[in-house]
């Protein structure tokens, strides 16, 4: 099945050859060149994965990753922002706000087909699974891409992004689990996963402040050191 690609990026030259690199591999692509109009193109086209520049009129990449993942429901989309920041700070701002990579430019072309393709890989292995995972507190179900949890007899649908869903999934798939950061990253990107392995803290972060009554004192996810992290549900 050809998959969408959303392309946001103001600098036309940029834009046109980014696009004109991944149609020849075989992506359909859609492009817009504003932050405002990029938050449009996503809700009319859906797209499987969007590549964000991180400078855009209008409002800024930061803003339109945060906006997108706030309203993308079932069909949210990886995100590859590109930057010319390449500070490790600006870099971890990006991934915090929901982006799930980031390329520097300039980059190469073979480096940013070979992360989208690494990005979709992940979306279709996903599709082929078919499974729920249950602790006494959460559920997450494959098929349907959801999560729940019950606290207090309270059922309620967690709103969490692929790679949070795909990260709690895994902790639900072997509770007790001490998983190092270099498992998790092979488990959420695979082994094309091109950047810092830090990037799992910034997401564990997030998942804890959506499933934990109190994220600073975390009862599900627990650190731990010198190894990494695993998920403890005794009920």
């Amino acid at each position: 099945m050809q998959q969408t690609i959303l392309i946001v990026e103001d600098e036309a030259e940029i834009a046109r050859f980014v696009r004109q690199l991944l149609e020849k591999e075989g992506f359909t692509c859609v492009h817009s060149s504003d932050g405002l109009d990029a938050v449009r193109q996503f809700q009319a086209h859906h797209p499987s994965l969007i590549i964000l520049d991180w400078m855009l009129p209008g409002i800024d990449g930061l803003e339109v990753c945060t906006r997108i993942r706030k309203v993308a429901g079932a069909h949210d989309p990886y995100i590859l922002m590109l930057t010319a920041k390449g500070e490790e700070f600006d870099r971890v701002i990006g991934l915090s706000t929901g982006a799930d990579d980031y390329l520097v430019k300039p980059f190469s072309p073979m480096e940013l087909v070979a992360r989208v393709r690494a990005l979709l890989r992940r979306s279709l292995r996903q599709e082929a699974q078919s499974q729920v995972y249950r602790t006494p507190h959460f559920t997450v179900d494959l098929d349907r891409h959801v999560a729940t949890r019950t606290l207090a007899d309270h059922t309620e649908d967690l709103d969490l992004t692929t790679i949070e869903f795909d990260l709690l999934a895994t902790f639900l798939s072997h509770p007790g689990r001490a998983w190092s950061r270099t498992h998790l990253v092979e488990k959420l990107w695979g082994n094309d996963f091109f950047g810092e392995e830090r990037v799992v803290d910034t997401h564990v972060a997030r998942l804890r402040k959506k499933i934990e009554p109190d994220s600073s004192n975390p009862q599900f996810i627990k650190t731990v050191v010198g190894t990494g992290y695993k998920f403890e549900d005794e009920g």
